[in-house]
């Protein structure tokens, strides 16, 4: 089946996706830096490029958005146009954030992943509940946590 759009439109929609500097990340940087919280963004040194890199505490959080990422959630549904290439896509990002959450780990790094419908939606925390967890998390010991699940 053929893209309903041009390529120039299709490359203008794609090219809207943000990959850094996202709304959920902008929420998560301002929550933690307010409460002191000082942090590296993006390092390219560690597997999958983390969110939020916290050296002092040997932490990272990733924030994955629900549908590229395949969270088991309301907020996810398969794409029923071109089923078969959504499904090789999302597959792949999926054993890709699995790869690097497991390098991350043999590395020594404890690892934080928050979910976008964590952030809005019906499961949403308040920022006081989000910030309170993560905080809790990066003065702990826990080497992996998945907010909402764990929260």
């Amino acid at each position: 089946m053929s893209d309903v759009h041009s390529p120039s439109a299709r490359s203008r929609n794609m090219s809207a996706i943000r990959g850094k500097d996202t709304k959920p990340e902008m929420l998560i940087r301002r929550v933690l830096h307010a409460r002191g919280f000082r942090y590296r963004l993006h390092s390219r040194k560690l597997p999958g490029s983390p969110d939020l890199v916290f050296p002092k505490y040997h932490a990272v959080i990733l924030i994955h958005g629900c549908f590229w990422h395949m969270h088991e959630c309301e907020a996810f549904r398969w794409p029923s146009s071109r089923a078969e290439w959504w499904r090789d896509k999302l597959m792949a990002n999926h054993v890709r954030d699995l790869r690097n959450v497991d390098e991350l780990q043999k590395q020594g790094w404890r690892v934080a992943i928050v979910w976008e419908c964590s952030l809005r939606g019906k499961v949403r925390l308040s920022e006081q509940s989000l910030a309170s967890a993560l905080v809790e998390w990066l003065r702990s010991d826990v080497r992996l946590l998945s907010i909402p699940h764990d929260v």
